[in-house]
Parts: C-alpha cells; structure tokens; sequence
C-alpha cells in the first residue's frame, strides 16, 4: 500500500501491547456475548478509545496490510467503531485513501435503511474486516456475510486480539486468512 510512512512497528508494538495489557485486561468470572464463562474480560474499547492506543492500533492494522492491494476496511460495531475511527486521521496524513465502513448489527429502520454505513462499497471491492477481539467470530462472520453480499471481496481479518477460541478457525475455513495483532497467549 503506497504512502505509509516509515515507522518503528516494533517498538510501536511493544508499546501497543504494554497498553492493552495495563488498560484492557480485567481478571473474575465473566460472562461473554457468546454466553460462555471466562476468567477473563478483554475490554478492547479502554485502548482504541485512549488517543496513544488508537494511533497504535491505526498503525499496527496498516502494518498488517500494507502488502495487500484493498479498497476498504471496516467491521462489526461497536468493536470495530474506534478503530476505524483512528484509521481516518492517519490514512490521511498518509497520503492513503481508503474507503472506511462500519457494518451495523441490524439495518437503519429510517433514512437510508442500510446495513454499511460510510462511503458506498462496490462489487469487487477488496476489504478487510476489522474488530478489537475474535472469540467464536459472530460479529465478525455477520460482517465478512454482509459485504459479500454487495459484491466485496473480503481478503483479510484483522483484530487487535484473538482469544483463541475458534472464531479463527470458523472464518479461515471460509478461506479468509485472520491475521490477529496479538492472541491472548501475548498476555496469559
């Protein structure tokens, strides 16, 4: 992807990873939006909504896909709202320009009545789907479903962690590659 400047992903990891760590991480009994218990909660919203967190999080997923030749990203919301947010400013002092969307969980009853909001996507655009944490990939399926019904091509899912519990799997048995920042072996 032309135009990304040059940058310290290493360090910029390291740091990234330090704040997920400190903010994101909470330890008891939970239950999670699939219904199952944890030991763990990851709130991934207490670092792309922290200015340093979601310039790293924007750079981290542009380093995942500088390779690749895409048209947009975008994901599920609410998980994927910040980040995409924090991809707008830096995309732009990029010099990229990237179409950016947000997949609703149900369609606009007024208005519009659309299920992707932002810049229109086309039949053959290549996107990325992203999201702040893969657990059994719910959200990010119904999201990878709707793009591909308006024609896009999803080549690639990026989440900042991936708790290791088979939503990678699902999706990559859709043959879409899941490229996680970090997985939760990065922090337990």
């Amino acid at each position: 992807m032309p135009g990304l400047a040059k940058g310290d992903p290493q360090g910029d990891r390291e740091l990234l990873k330090g704040l997920i760590r400190e903010r994101s991480f909470k330890f008891g009994s939970f239950v999670l939006s699939s219904g199952k218990e944890s030991t763990y909660y990851f709130d991934g919203k207490q670092v792309t909504l922290n200015p340093q967190g979601a310039y790293l999080v924007a750079r981290a997923i542009l380093e995942k896909v500088k390779d690749i030749q895409i048209q947009a990203i975008g994901g599920p919301t609410l998980g994927a709202d910040p980040m995409v947010g924090s991809l707008a400013p830096v995309l732009y002092l990029e010099g990229t320009d990237l179409k950016l969307f947000i997949v609703r969980g149900t369609a606009k009853t007024h208005g519009t009545k659309r299920f992707i909001e932002g810049p229109q996507l086309l039949a053959g655009d290549r996107v990325v789907i992203i999201d702040d944490v893969i657990t059994s990939g719910g959200s990010i399926i119904r999201s990878i479903e709707t793009v591909q019904e308006v024609g896009c091509n999803v080549v690639k899912v990026v989440t900042l962690v991936d708790r290791r519990e088979g939503g990678t799997e699902k999706i990559e048995k859709m043959g879409i590659k899941v490229d996680p920042i970090f997985n939760i072996k990065d922090f337990i």
